[in-house]
């Protein structure tokens, strides 16, 4: 374990396990949200239908779009200018989505017909116990989630057959990334009624799915493991590290409201974790379209603003985007900037980019650093060497669209994009601590 007090190891454990538990329970980005639904209604949360009129007013409150959620807690006191403390992530992972007529194979071999979704690292998908996870929609227009548990498999080509494999492994994305998932002909076999089998506590018809969303996702256990049991290792780590901080730190905040812990002039918090940022964000789900701002404009209308006082309170708002980021590798540490140098249980991340595909700027950076010290939780700086390219975030996408100071963090990872990611034990509590303060800190 990192040099931590026996209180904060203590919560540290309990909250990776947690953690675990969560990725456990989240395949998929419509798993994920449905998760964190049944936290946040066991939390006293109330669910809210976008279709149906809000009352507003203070309380905690939740709304779920697909495979996004947006959630908050509205403080006593609030008022049509109380600005919003918003905490982005995201419920999506790289992974492989079913294509359309996806019962596939031959030699005598069922597989199952997948399409690249973000950006993977193949190469880890291979061997691999699998399964497919997400929502059945039918002709009536019913959703049903679904999740196979182990069932599909890359196979690798063993050595015997390319010689050549360690000298440098290609894969081609149509030809060699079509999982197996059974034995016979493809045409007496339907992968949607298998799908179908697994819906959880109904009766499907497979003749009446009319729609589907499911990906691949890796059935492995998480685990805490290393010399000192210094490390976790979990699928889906990105970026549902940060989604959970997020959801624990606003059940936690909403709990200390209710009993008059806000204080007087505390913001709006809320938690938006958005769906389709590991391809772009550019949905209805994702940090580009309308879904947070949609929530904030119905909000502020509760609490009786009018247009200029509605932006008055996006003026006095702040963003923490909550993304996963890269610890230094110890094997390719030329990929990485020569002077910082995260590492794993070195607490969260401020990520920065003098070309704003980080948010981070000097306030913002100013501001982070004065959460942690209250916090009491160590931070670490990261920016990318000058000849790698630099990934982004939702970060940007919502200080842009809403003119919000953001700024960029995240738990360190190596392996980032693998089907199965490793993060320090400390790092996501750490993340959640200084997301709990943040929740009630007006910046």
């Amino acid at each position: 374990m990192p040099s931590l007090s026996s209180a904060d190891a203590s919560s540290a454990v309990d909250h990776i396990q947690d953690l675990g538990a969560y990725v456990s329970a989240s395949p998929s980005s419509f798993h994920a949200v449905h998760e964190a639904a049944r936290r946040l209604d066991a939390a006293g949360f109330t669910g809210l239908d976008e279709r149906e009129p809000w009352t507003g007013g203070t309380g905690s409150f939740y709304l779920v779009r697909d495979g996004a959620l947006i959630a908050w807690v509205v403080p006593e006191g609030a008022g049509p200018t109380t600005g919003f403390n918003i905490v982005g992530a995201h419920t999506d992972s790289p992974s492989f989505k079913l294509k359309p007529k996806p019962t596939t194979g031959a030699f005598g071999w069922l597989q199952a017909g997948v399409e690249v979704y973000g950006g993977p690292l193949l190469n880890s998908w291979l061997d691999r116990e699998l399964q497919l996870a997400g929502r059945l929609v039918m002709l009536d227009g019913t959703e049903h989630l679904t999740a196979t548990g182990p069932m599909l498999r890359f196979p690798q080509l063993a050595i015997h057959l390319d010689r050549a494999v360690n000298d440098g492994l290609t894969l081609d994305k149509q030809r060699h990334m079509n999982p197996v998932w059974g034995l016979g002909n493809p045409a007496d076999f339907d992968l949607l009624g298998v799908l179908a089998s697994h819906v959880p506590d109904a009766s499907v018809n497979a003749a009446e799915i009319g729609g589907y969303d499911v990906v691949i996702a890796d059935t492995q256990a998480p685990v805490v493991f290393g010399g000192k049991g210094e490390f976790f290792a979990s699928g889906r780590l990105d970026n549902l590290s940060a989604t959970h901080a997020g959801l624990a730190a606003l059940i936690a905040h909403g709990a200390s409201s209710v009993s008059g812990g806000a204080g007087a002039g505390a913001p709006i918090a809320v938690l938006a974790a958005f769906d389709h940022e590991e391809i772009g964000s550019n949905s209805r789900s994702g940090a580009c379209g309308p879904i947070l701002e949609d929530v904030l404009v119905r909000i502020s209308d509760g609490l009786g603003a009018t247009v200029s006082q509605r932006r008055q309170a996006l003026a006095a708002s702040f963003c923490v985007s909550a993304d996963a980021g890269h610890a230094v590798h110890p094997n390719y540490a030329e990929r990485h900037d020569p002077a910082n140098h995260p590492v794993l249980n070195g607490g969260p991340l401020l990520k920065i980019n003098a070309n704003q595909r980080y948010a981070t700027d000097a306030p913002g950076a100013a501001f982070w650093a004065r959460l942690c010290g209250e916090a009491k939780v160590p931070y670490q700086e990261f920016v990318s060497n000058n000849v790698m390219p630099c990934g982004s975030t939702i970060g940007p996408l919502t200080a842009t669209r809403l003119g919000i100071r953001t700024v960029d963090v995240g738990v360190p990872l190596l392996s980032m994009h693998s089907a199965r990611e490793l993060c320090g034990v400390a790092d996501p509590h750490r993340l959640a601590t200084v997301t709990e303060l943040f929740f009630r800190t007006a910046a």
